[in-house]
């Protein structure tokens, strides 16, 4: 029998003085038996960076042919393709056709930074593309907020992020490997 995707609801307060977007979201996320609490972090984390009403999660893990989080216009035109992790370049083609824009969040320690030494010449052409990495301590700290039933609250200012709860603030200030 297959394992079924365990739930988790977020209630997340984002105030992003960057952006100049200020709203609550309430979230259902689906996290997939294979995926950590990490990533499933990771993607409640890139919600909140790039936010906004139309913006949502996708089937993820379970499909090749979605990201993580999209956002579409109403004629159902990908604005906003965002995707975690080391993709291969063949991934990053793909997503730069069919969306005006790419968002890659890399995690991993020193791997991402194999992973970015390995392809960053291949990246170059892509001018749809951004490319930001979490460091590793920082991830791992985002899994101290996880909860079946989460009261988040994030503040985004000069590119740094603080994500937390009632008792825990996790700040990171992600580099941007590659903007566009």
């Amino acid at each position: 029998m297959a394992l079924k995707a365990t739930i988790f609801k977020a209630d997340i307060q984002i105030s992003d003085m960057d952006r100049h977007y200020y709203a609550g979201h309430e979230l259902t996320i689906a996290r997939h038996p294979s995926e950590t609490d990490e990533r499933m972090m990771l993607r409640v984390l890139a919600f909140a960076l790039y936010a906004h009403e139309q913006l949502s999660f996708t089937k993820g893990l379970s499909t090749d042919d979605e990201p993580d989080l999209w956002q579409k216009s109403l004629s159902d035109e990908i604005e906003l393709w965002i995707d975690l992790g080391q993709p291969d370049e063949k991934r990053i083609r793909k997503a730069a056709g069919k969306s005006k824009q790419v968002i890659l969040i890399t995690y991993g320690g020193n791997s991402a930074q194999v992973w970015w030494d390995q392809n960053q010449d291949k990246f170059d052409r892509f001018n749809n593309l951004s490319i930001l990495n979490i460091d590793e301590t920082a991830s791992k700290a985002l899994t101290e907020l996880t909860d079946r039933n989460m009261q988040l609250q994030c503040t985004i200012q000069d590119g740094q992020i603080w994500l937390g709860n009632e008792t825990t603030t996790v700040e990171i200030t992600p580099p941007r490997l590659k903007t566009n």
